[in-house]
Formats: C-alpha cells, structure tokens, sequence
C-alpha cells in the first residue's frame, strides 16, 4: 500500500500532542518497527521518557491519526495485479504487517484481497518488526518452511525481519529507502514497486503455470 507518508504525518500529529518535536525524515526512518520499538527510538532522539501507558496510548493515538487520512491511502501500482498472479501460478502468499488489524483490514480491502488470504498482524505475535515473528507466523499459517519463502518489503526492518527468520529477502523501493540501504539490510533483488517485481517474477523462481 501507498500509506508510508500517512503513517509519518499520524505519528508526527500524536507526537506533538505530548509536546515532543521531531523532524518528519526521523519519523520516516523508523516506519516498519513494531509501535513499542518505534516509539522507544523516536524518545531516545529527543532524550523524552515515558511510561508504558503513555507509549500504549500514542500507538492508540496513532491509529486513529492514521485512519483520519486512510482516504488518501491507494494500492502501489501493480499491487493487486501481483498477488492475483501468485493466486493463478498456485503460489501461496500472505500478507504480514507490524500495524495492528484496525489499520490493516482496510488496507486489505482496497486490494480486493479474498477473506480466506492469510493476513497476520502485530496482535498475532509476541514481538514484530525487526523481530522476525511476523513471517514466521505467516509461514506457519501458510504450511510452509520459512526457508522456502520469500519476504517483500519496503523497508530495512522488513529485511532485517526476513534475514532473522531465514527468509529470503525482496526490497522494493516504494517505502522510501534507497536501493543500497534495502541491500545491505538482505535484499536478494530490489524492484521499484510491485508492478516491476511483477514484470521480473521469473529472477525470484516465479514460474507461470504452463512453465
């Protein structure tokens, strides 16, 4: 999904209302953590503590900010189209994300994704993003081995994710972080967007079902 900078703008607006002033880049940087590490991160930048409570209560905070401007939020190009040739070429997939179901539901709808797709979100696992939880959930569900599986991501704590859960790691560069970054973090290929992993499924094993 296209929602990187709604995420950004939600955590800068909940941030404030606790007085505490980050530039938007540092905010970015951190997408992709599970809330708990984003928000322990975000702290240390600013020398700010706060309890437990607090930090549960920004990451409510969060996803009501979020939700406000999920009118913006569209699929990345080729999106749908990719996981619907996964589905024809008899490829399980799952979708795995360290945002709660609240904000992922709908983003999952705007797919057009079945009701019966594997989706695991943070409520699933004990701990998530660069933890590798997540897709180790995922596979599970999926009846796979983790070391048969590839994760995409659009950040370096999806690929760090994938490299400690033994995964091989796919970048793609619609999360704003630069080809060598999703590299050095364990990307195998990275691709601009889905619609170019969709032209280039043969460079990650994909075969066609005639194949």
């Amino acid at each position: 999904m296209d929602s990187v900078y709604q995420h950004v703008l939600a955590w800068r607006e909940v941030l404030e209302t606790m007085s505490i002033q980050l530039s938007v880049w540092k905010i970015h940087r951190r997408i992709g953590m599970s809330g708990g590490l984003f928000v322990n991160a975000l702290l240390r930048e600013t020398g700010s503590r706060l309890d437990p409570q607090a930090i549960e209560r920004l990451r409510q905070l969060h996803v009501e900010a979020y939700l406000r401007r999920f009118d913006q939020v569209r699929p990345l190009p080729g999106a749908s189209e990719l996981l619907a040739r996964l589905t024809a070429a008899a490829v399980p997939w799952a979708i795995a994300t360290s945002g709660s179901l609240r904000t992922a539901r709908p983003a999952v709808d705007l797919l057009g994704v079945p009701p019966s797709a594997v989706l695991v979100t943070r409520e699933d696992v004990a701990r998530a993003k660069p933890d590798p939880d997540l897709f180790l959930a995922a596979a599970t569900r999926l009846r796979i081995s983790i070391t048969d599986a590839f994760v995409v991501g659009d950040s370096v704590w999806d690929l760090l994710a994938a490299q400690r859960a033994r995964a091989l790691g796919v970048g793609v560069l619609s999360g704003g972080y630069g080809r060598e970054e999703l590299q050095q973090a364990g990307a195998y290929r990275v691709y601009d967007d889905p619609a170019d992993l969709l032209r280039h499924l043969d460079e990650v094993g994909v075969r066609e079902p005639s194949s």
